[in-house]
């Protein structure tokens, strides 16, 4: 699948973030969880979120997708402002501009592959049938899972889950792909075919990819590290001696 064209232009971030905080609110107690955290994502990234448990890492990966909305401070997708976005907006904008891969592969138990990758595009009254089902199936090639369309996920290994469940990130074309410790469930050599998938998606059609990882290791198949500590941002450096997980494959 290819993403759509970045924007909002050649030189404009896709996110850009502004005084970020949240809270909750827990009985009579506020919990901070972020203070103040401002950082940009340029169109083409492939950024790793790293830090502890509760670094606050996870909390801004919910924002940037619009799980959840900011105490305050402002959020820009693709220049437009979705801080105080309504919940319909915000529903549209998961459905058509952001991609989401997570630790656990969340695929139908009854249903195949194909129709797993399917399942966004129901929400998307304009897309025939036909065009769904030739969608997913271009997903499922991409990931290298073209032979295994009516599998189901008690026939697939745990990568070729995570596959289909990326598949399920991309039939819809989005600008922003996220993904939350993808790996975690996955062993050493699943987790670097799982790598290598995000590193072509970037490197041959320009997806912009924000990873959340705990793993020192896993953050190096990014091309920038940006590290959360106590709800602000300690660390943001370009990824100098990058893993190659093709490569690496291929060594094996």
């Amino acid at each position: 699948m290819t993403p759509k064209a970045q924007g909002p232009g050649p030189k404009g971030p896709v996110i850009s973030v502004r005084g970020l905080t949240k809270q909750y609110v827990m009985g009579d107690q506020t919990v901070p969880v972020l203070h103040g955290v401002t950082l940009d994502v340029m169109p083409g990234e492939f950024v790793a979120l790293t830090g502890p448990s509760g670094s606050g890492k996870s909390t801004f990966m919910h924002l940037l997708g619009c799980l959840d909305q900011p105490t305050s401070g402002e959020l820009l997708l693709n220049g437009a402002d979705v801080s105080r976005a309504d919940g319909a907006a915000l529903a549209r904008l998961r459905n058509t501009e952001i991609g989401f891969v997570f630790q656990a592969f969340n695929l139908l138990a009854r249903t195949s592959a194909v129709e797993n990758v399917e399942l966004p595009l129901l929400y998307a009254p304009k897309v025939s049938a036909k065009e769904r089902r030739e969608r997913a199936v271009r997903a499922l090639q991409a990931v290298g899972l073209g032979e295994r369309l009516w599998h189901h996920p008690n026939q697939l290994s745990g990568g070729q889950q995570q596959r289909v469940a990326i598949a399920r990130a991309l039939v819809n074309q989005p600008r922003i792909l996220l993904a939350d410790e993808p790996t975690g469930n996955l062993d050493t050599k699943t987790s670097i075919e799982v790598l290598g998938i995000f590193q072509r998606l970037n490197a041959r059609d320009g997806l912009t990819i924000v990873l959340v990882t705990h793993e020192p290791d896993i953050a190096e198949y990014a091309t920038r590290v940006v590290s959360f500590r106590d709800g602000v941002v300690r660390g943001d450096h370009p990824v100098t001696a990058r893993r190659d997980a093709l490569k690496e494959l291929e060594a094996a």
